[in-house]
């Protein structure tokens, strides 16, 4: 009896060996032509998370919260995502790559914030982020009056001792709008004869041509 006994078991087992290779071997199959019923691998929580989030704080492409002071990272698909970075260096403003032109605002980060955590110490490197609203308004469009670069397509009014400040083109700032920048070059020699104004832009051509409104 115990040898019978033995022997189904065996015999069991090995249909039902049998009978799982056969339904991964269809399974297979049928996920590769599109036909038939497909296999799906559950993926662990980490496979499913938001890629990069939180690997790098700010890195490309994550999202912060509201707020310029204040801020958080987030998943740009929470209620609470109001920016996404555009680009990221370490280092300061003054000393690293501009942000694209279309940056709306910069985002500093502190070297020594608690924030995120990129290696295990607690610290994040000092940094910036270029951002860009999720929605509209865009002040770091041209003509929208904002950003923190100044681009052809921008307006600027002056405010005094030589200096100017951007301004909406549409009027709708504190400032109406005096001259609009129309031409980027690298050097002021290459301005139409309507510039009224030089706006320093930076960059590889760092000079803008102005004319009055």
């Amino acid at each position: 009896m115990r040898e019978k006994c033995s022997a189904g078991v065996v015999c069991v087992l090995t249909a039902l060996l049998a009978a799982l290779l056969t339904g991964c071997t269809q399974s297979a199959a049928g996920g590769e032509n599109g036909e038939g019923p497909s296999a799906t691998v559950p993926l662990s929580p980490s496979a499913t998370r938001a890629s990069g989030f939180g690997a790098v704080f700010l890195a490309v492409d994550e999202c912060s919260s509201f707020g310029k002071s204040s801020f958080t990272e987030v998943p740009c698909t929470s209620e609470r995502a109001a920016a996404r970075v555009v680009a990221r260096h370490d280092g300061t403003t003054a000393d690293g790559p501009a942000c694209p032109a279309t940056t709306d605002f910069v985002l500093h980060i502190s070297e020594q914030s608690q924030i995120s955590d990129e290696d295990g110490d607690g610290a994040v490197p000092q940094g910036y982020a270029c951002m860009r609203n999720l929605q509209p308004p865009h002040p770091g469009d041209p003509g929208g009056g904002g950003g923190p670069r100044t681009i052809v397509g921008d307006c600027v009014y002056g405010s005094g001792d030589g200096q100017v400040r951007e301004t909406a083109c549409d009027g709708k700032g504190a400032k109406k709008p005096q001259y609009q920048v129309v031409k980027a070059v690298a050097e002021r020699a290459q301005c139409p004869l309507s510039t009224a104004l030089y706006v320093q832009l930076g960059g590889a051509r760092p000079v803008g041509c102005a004319r009055p409104l």
